[in-house]
């Protein structure tokens, strides 16, 4: 038997319910506190439709839902697997809510509505533990630029005045005065809520202001804010309709660095606001906004492939720099599980794999950037041989880029690819970057990728949400090799190349071993 808390009362349910006690509803207890919806979101989805998920307001640390399913059956699938289920060193603990109960009075709706699997809304914030305690830190700092005159001014006499500040508003602020030693400008991080980050630029705006005016200092001093170019082709949106919207919307006229600025130690774009003190402190609010969002989409899907790619490091993607800059490294439950299970066993050296990405014929100028700059520096970055075949005719759609190297390196070359095609907008703003990629497999092995009666590519694409073709009838090339071929979006298409990869190491390994018996003693070959 196990307890169910509705609506505050605690209320005994049995795990053998009588078959007409039997609900679609289960309450699903012990939650982890700082889970990403999206991990539970794709867990709950495994075993059928999730027609609703509301969470229940507890005093426990762990967190608390409510899940609908879409039929009984579904909802006694879950509760078989889920039950005892441990998800980051927490026993999941899943029960029946009779139905006569659950149509009393509805559970309360969790504040920011449901997202619909389909629809992207702005996440929820944070993970369902949140909810209870206080408002939490935002994961993305608020990153100014000022200029150096009115450091002092911001810091005030021994202190004083940015100890003030960060009292008021309840943030960290780091003025990097040693950065860039002569600079004209200097960064300020401020680490808070997002409403504590605002109030916080507003004042230093205001103390700006107030210097300027004592030291006859008679030039406009806009609103300068740093962002990572990863979340800044999402600001912009396609055709600039993001950024012309918050313009509009705050009245202030707003411009961003171009990306030659942009080195790889510096992934930071500038993003340069101009109008009265108001109107630019809502400006802010704006963008950081759209940035915390864009950024709480990429961890959530890193969460969600952290459990999934065993071995995958997140600091090394790039997508953060390094957190002098000030964004910590995604949640230590994921980097450390990432880091706990390294690719090669034994200490191998990881495999060279050799992948072809297919993007738009038009964006092979962005990819190779001016004399071939950005191709090199992507290169270096990713540790990965990258390099463009010929068009296949003058009408070619799509070119095909070659990409050599291990695992991690094609995960950080993929990535900086689908990234780059999203930012120089070949891709619409509520558009996911697809692209195909193809692998050769021995075709021995492809039995094995399909699976009987298709089963494995089957469970691939379940799985990964890739779409994952072995298309039939291929003659094999001169390697004895097959294609198969992935289309889905960035992670989809990793998880998918990671899966198949790990099915060829399971034959190779078989191979060996036959090898071996055979060479030891001659033995009748099993079939």
């Amino acid at each position: 038997a196990g307890k169910v808390e509705l609506h505050g009362k605690l209320i005994e349910v049995e795990h053998s319910v009588p078959k007409r006690q039997r609900s679609r509803k289960l309450q699903i207890r012990n939650i982890p506190p700082h889970l990403q919806w999206e991990v539970l979101d794709s867990l709950l989805a495994q075993y059928g439709t999730v027609e609703n998920c509301e969470q229940v307001n507890t005093d426990t640390e762990t967190a608390v839902v409510n899940v609908t399913y879409g039929n009984k059956d579904q909802a006694r699938q879950a509760i078989e697997k889920l039950n005892g289920f441990q998800l980051e060193n927490y026993s999941l603990k899943v029960a029946y809510i009779p139905d006569e109960m659950a149509a009393q009075q509805p559970p309360q709706q969790h504040p920011q509505g449901r997202r619909g699997f389909g629809q992207r809304g702005p996440p929820r914030q944070g993970s369902p533990g949140a909810t209870t305690r206080q408002k939490p830190q935002s994961d993305v700092p608020l990153r100014m630029l000022v200029p150096t005159q009115f450091v002092g001014a911001i810091i005030g006499k021994e202190g004083a005045t940015i100890r003030n500040i960060t009292k008021q508003t309840q943030s960290k602020i780091d003025i990097h005065r040693k950065e860039n030693a002569g600079a004209a400008e200097k960064p300020i991080t401020i680490h808070s809520t997002p409403e504590g980050c605002s109030t916080a630029c507003k004042i230093i705006m205001e103390i700006m202001q107030k210097e300027a005016q004592d030291t006859k200092f008679t030039e406009e001093i806009p609103l300068k804010i740093l962002a990572h170019n990863n979340f800044v082709g999402r600001l912009i949106g396609k055709e600039g309709r993001n950024l012309k919207k918050i313009e509009q919307d705050t009245d202030t006229k707003i411009t961003i660095s171009p990306l030659q600025d942009l080195t790889l130690y510096n992934p930071e774009r500038t993003i340069t606001v101009k109008g009265s003190i108001e109107t630019c402190a809502k400006a802010e609010e704006e963008i950081m906004k759209k940035i915390r969002e864009s950024y709480e989409n990429d961890i959530a899907a890193m969460n969600l492939q952290a459990h999934l790619i065993p071995g995958l490091n997140l600091n090394a993607l790039g997508l953060f720099p390094p957190s002098s800059s000030g964004i910590p490294p995604p949640a230590v439950s994921v980097a450390s599980a990432a880091a706990a299970a390294s690719y090669p066993p034994f200490g191998q050296q990881p495999e060279s794999e050799t992948v072809h990405l297919f993007i738009p014929a038009l964006a092979v100028g962005a990819i190779i950037g001016k004399q071939g700059q950005h191709i090199k520096q992507l290169s270096r970055f990713a540790g990965a041989s990258i390099k463009i075949a010929p068009a296949e005719g003058p009408d070619a759609k799509l070119r095909m880029v070659i990409i050599t190297g291990p695992p991690e390196a094609q995960f950080k070359a993929q990535g900086r690819i689908y990234g780059k095609l999203k930012e120089e907008n070949f891709f619409g703003p509520k558009e996911e970057v697809k692209l195909e990629a193809h692998i050769k497999v021995p075709s021995y092995a492809a039995g094995r990728v399909i699976g009987k009666g298709g089963k494995t590519v089957n469970e691939l694409q379940n799985l990964t949400s890739a779409e994952v073709v072995v298309p039939r009838d291929q003659t094999p090339d001169e390697n004895d090799q097959v294609v198969v071929k992935i289309t889905g979006h960035f992670y989809a298409c990793q998880l998918a190349q990671r899966k198949i990869q790990e099915i060829l190491a399971q034959v190779r390994r078989q191979q060996q071993q036959q090898k071996t018996l055979q060479s030891g003693q001659p033995q009748p070959r099993r079939k």
